[in-house]
């Protein structure tokens, strides 16, 4: 049995699916996403429904499901006026900065091709998303989630942790959250973070392991890890 970890999918149902066959996943095997499946891509929902059939599959909600699932959650509403009344500045504001900003438009296109009952079992998968997992392998302690620890100090119980905490504010690297655990965490391309020096690739330090090495960008990977060995898997859009 082996543990795999990979974030920041956005759709690129090729790239996971080569991923899958690059790491060999057998069914006794556990794979951890991250969060950020949904948006930007070209089948953010295709590969939501793949993760559904994978029972071997622990999902952890990023920033992306947080934005679609409220959003989507108001679509399957009926028209009515009190649903319309309840369309408010806020609620529309959001819709547009994730259809225009953060690629919610390939999520929301897929998810218009589905049956009534399709669109509800992929809501209502996205809404049993872990917000965090905590878990040792190979005598090692790994924290899993999706963004970092945001409003951080030594000491602080994970459960202390609002949502946005987690989901929305980019991991610290320059700062060690535990001596004796490792922080697994996506969200913030490894081209992003200041003194990388390898930009595109897994990152460590600090007890920090980024994986997501921004594969909706030209030139980007899609990022694996297994944590029994310590071994790196990448998969670019050429691959694919």
């Amino acid at each position: 049995m082996a543990t795999y970890v990979i974030s920041d999918i956005h759709g690129q149902y090729d790239m996971y699916i080569k991923m899958l066959e690059k790491i060999s996943l057998k069914d006794e095997d556990t794979l951890y996403v991250l969060g950020d499946v949904l948006d930007r891509g070209p089948h953010p929902i295709r590969t939501l429904r793949k993760l559904m059939e994978m029972p071997n599959a622990i999902c952890i909600v990023g920033n992306h499901e947080l934005m679609a699932l409220e959003c989507l959650k108001f679509l399957m509403q009926e028209v009515t006026e009190e649903a319309l009344a309840g369309l408010d500045r806020d609620m529309l504001e959001g819709y547009l900065i994730w259809i225009d900003h953060n690629g919610g438009r390939t999520t929301l296109d897929e998810f218009r091709t589905l049956d009534a009952q399709s669109r509800q079992d992929v809501i209502d998968f996205i809404g049993e998303f872990d917000i965090y997992e905590e878990i040792c392998v190979a005598g090692r302690d790994y924290l899993l989630v999706h963004a970092g620890l945001g409003n951080f100090y030594p000491g602080k119980d994970i459960e202390d942790y609002s949502l946005a905490d987690l989901v929305w504010s980019r991991a610290e690297y320059d700062i060690e959250y535990y001596p004796d655990k490792y922080v697994v965490t996506g969200h913030t391309p490894t081209q992003g973070i200041t003194g990388n020096p390898n930009p595109g690739y897994i990152y460590r330090v600090n007890n920090h392991i980024a994986i997501d090495c921004g594969c909706y960008f030209r030139g980007g990977r899609l990022a694996a890890i297994c944590l029994d060995t310590g071994e790196e898997y990448y998969v670019s859009r050429d691959d694919a």
